[in-house]
């Protein structure tokens, strides 16, 4: 399954992932809402969210499914949130915060779940980066982000996931964040690993998109702009910025 994106990765000069949070769209809609975003370029769909009060996952995802014959991975918030209607899920440890509940506690609470779900996991270092440190991710993790001034620190974390056997590196601003994640940070933290990195949070236009994906991203999460816009067009123009080939499927040249 996660090979499917970095097929698209390498076809396509980078891979445009939208994230989709259950709590904000119902299942009614979640089909046609996928079949959009496939039609308008998009390479898999992410679903998770950082706080729920509800219990809507397991609906929506079943919905996307329906809507879409791309990947949908699990981009969970907790232990709990796993789905056996999705392909896979980011196994996300919060190697830029020192809070064992999600360095290793909630990894070991969700892996038998993952095991009977018998979906694909993606070790994947969840490193968060920025200056707003009250987004809610900040606040539920107990954690605070990476400096963006301070690339170093990035490309250690990103080095020693590389070195502990994970298959992804996610660079994330947190949905609706003031800023993404610096170009330059990115650009550091591509030069020093050999991982596929993700990033997200704060990317709200195609101009956003193109930034992070030339200065290295594999893979560009965009969210909150979408869920604020659910409109095709902006998709496609999301869609058009982050991959190389114009968004028409072809090969394009190796980066």
């Amino acid at each position: 399954m996660f090979h499917r994106i970095l097929e698209a990765c390498r076809r396509r000069g980078g891979a445009f992932l939208p994230l989709i949070d259950q709590e904000r769209i119902a299942p009614a809609e979640a089909a046609a809402w996928a079949a959009e975003l496939e039609e308008a370029g998009a390479d898999g769909l992410l679903v998770g969210s950082s706080f729920t009060l509800g219990d809507h996952l397991d609906e929506v995802v079943a919905a996307l499914k329906k809507g879409t014959s791309l990947p949908v991975l699990l981009f969970p918030g907790n232990a709990h949130h796993v789905s056996r209607y999705a392909d896979g899920i980011l196994f996300l440890s919060l190697l830029s915060g020192r809070n064992p509940l999600y360095l290793v506690e909630e990894q070991v609470r969700s892996a038998p779940l993952v095991r009977e779900a018998m979906i694909e996991p993606v070790p994947t270092a969840y490193l968060l980066v920025g200056a707003d440190a009250g987004r809610t991710v900040h606040f539920v993790s107990g954690t605070s982000p990476i400096p963006p001034g301070r690339p170093e620190i990035a490309m250690a974390h990103a080095l020693a996931a590389q070195y502990m056997g994970m298959k992804l590196v996610y660079l994330e601003a947190g949905s609706g964040a003031s800023s993404a994640v610096p170009p330059e940070l990115i650009r550091r933290v591509r030069g020093y690993v050999t991982l596929p990195i993700a990033v997200g949070g704060g990317i709200r236009t195609a101009r956003d998109a193109s930034a992070a994906r030339e200065a290295g991203a594999d893979l560009v999460v965009v969210g909150d702009a979408l869920e604020k816009n659910r409109a095709a067009g902006l998709a496609k123009e999301l869609a058009a910025a982050i991959h190389a080939d114009g968004a028409t499927g072809e090969i394009s040249s190796e980066r």
